[in-house]
């Protein structure tokens, strides 16, 4: 080892101190120094790092995913740790005899041709250290030069919310060469690095997050990419994100739909209850919306309107039509007693107008032709008058007119015949008396359609939208 001690020396008198750039003669020393008890690697003379080993040469890539950090929907981002490993095959390197491979510095890279690989997502990409970085340079025997990286590497995801939380999300993560083209370097996957599962040999292409499941699948398809000078070979990583369902269900589905149907309970309280049936529905109203404006703020922005938001705001309207249809009750039973008064006083004016005399007009003409009889009563003489004028008999039957009808003053008048506005006012005051009626008739009409209509709503909402989650995801 005291033979190693000038040459060391050497090269520190040569640095002086100073921060040296990549030399390739300061490198050679160091790797000839780091193998002088096993063989001197030098090399070859001819040897061109900007030019590839071959005409069309493969690189093969692996990925090792050890776990998945996080995955921010705000920033439509995901954090992976993964074992990169690249590999592809350079003729003009050679072995040691008797050697099946040798373990280069990580800084004897910049001497050897390597790809220029780029990811196309890539956000940051951080290199593993504890004692030193976790990287490796390997050339074997059959003159494969393999180099393996353990990275903390952020994607970028494109990512679609409308659908949430439904939504099935879809990233390709490219991996291609920016200056190669198909003609000088092609990429393809390589099995030397499956994904593994803690305690077992089975291979792991699954994760389980608090909302997400995460699958990772190889496309061995030939994939192009085409871009600068021309088409780009790419290895292409596809990356699934499903949401586990059962927390949405359990936190906004649920609690919403018994919120809907605690409202229909107010079609049984008595409606002159005006206190419990509006704290009801008041409350059960603002708790939905509520839980909107928490689902609003703590899901991912969306260019439309989200899944869950459209089934809150619908959830919403049905406990909002719930308490207009009390208002329409208690205007109905306002409505029914002011008629009950006016049409007890139409009663009594008619009854008064049958029971008084009517006024007698008799023409003076006629007056000495018309014999007075009459009979002596008490040493009283009581004349009676025979009334035969016609006019006068039909004063007396226009004194029977029926005024028992509620919308008296809404009927057209004989010689009128009515118009399109008093008909309609007709039926509008015979709708309120029915939303007024005492037996509760619209509260019954109510508990049967609102059901009825919500689990239709349900029908076309889950229809709808998980039919179009399973168009895109296929």
């Amino acid at each position: 080892m005291w033979t190693l001690l000038p040459p060391l020396l050497a090269v520190f008198a040569l640095a002086d101190g100073a921060t040296f750039a990549p030399d390739k003669d300061l490198l050679e020393c160091a790797s000839q120094i780091l193998y002088l008890d096993q063989h001197v690697y030098d090399i070859p003379k001819s040897y061109n790092r900007n030019i590839p080993p071959d005409k069309n040469t493969t690189v093969y890539v692996g990925v090792n995913i050890n776990r998945v950090s996080g995955v921010d929907e705000n920033k439509e981002e995901i954090t992976l740790d993964v074992f990169l490993q690249v590999s592809w095959s350079d003729s003009r390197l050679h072995v040691p005899p008797n050697k099946p491979f040798i373990d280069m510095p990580w800084e004897f890279r910049q001497l050897l041709w390597t790809p220029d690989l780029y990811i196309w997502q890539l956000q940051t990409m951080r290199i593993l250290s504890v004692l030193q970085e976790m990287t490796s340079l390997r050339l074997y025997a059959n003159r494969t030069v393999s180099v393996s990286i353990g990275a903390t590497i952020t994607i970028k995801c494109e990512m679609d919310f409308v659908l949430y939380p439904l939504d099935v999300q879809s990233c390709d993560m490219d991996f291609s060469s920016y200056k190669y083209t198909t003609q000088d370097v092609r990429f393809e996957w390589s099995d030397v690095a499956p994904w593994m599962g803690r305690g077992n040999n089975q291979q792991r292409n699954q994760f389980r997050l608090p909302k997400y499941v995460v699958t990772f699948l190889m496309d061995k398809s030939n994939h192009i990419r085409n871009f600068g000078e021309g088409s780009h070979s790419t290895a292409r990583l596809q990356i699934k994100l499903s949401r586990e369902l059962r927390s949405y269900l359990l936190e906004s589905y649920l609690p919403s739909s018994l919120f809907v149907i605690i409202s229909w309970g107010s079609f049984c309280v008595i409606p002159e209850i005006v206190p419990g049936r509006m704290v009801l529905l008041v409350t059960t109203l603002l708790s939905l919306v509520t839980m909107f404006d928490t689902v609003s703020t703590n899901s991912p922005d969306a260019l439309e309107l989200k899944c869950i938001e459209v089934w809150l705001i619908s959830c919403t309207i049905f406990v909002f039509l719930a308490l207009m249809e009390y208002f329409v009750v208690l205007f109905g039973i306002r409505y029914d007693k002011s008629w009950s008064r006016r049409r007890a006083d139409l009663r009594r004016a008619a009854s008064s107008a049958q029971l008084a005399p009517p006024p007698l007009h008799i023409n003076h003409s006629q007056r000495l032709s018309t014999p007075v009889t009459g009979t002596p009563q008490g040493g009283m003489f009581s004349p009676t008058l025979s009334v035969e004028d016609d006019g006068l008999k039909q004063q007396m039957d226009h004194q029977t007119i029926q005024r028992d009808s509620p919308i008296f003053e809404s009927m057209p008048s004989a010689n009128g015949g009515g118009n399109l506005m008093t008909r309609v006012g007709t039926v509008v005051d015979r709708g309120v008396m029915f939303c007024g009626a005492q037996h509760g008739t619209l509260d019954k009409f109510a508990l049967m359609v609102f059901p009825l209509c919500f689990l239709l709503f349900n029908i076309v909402y889950w229809t709808t939208y998980l039919s179009e989650a399973y168009r895109r995801v296929t």
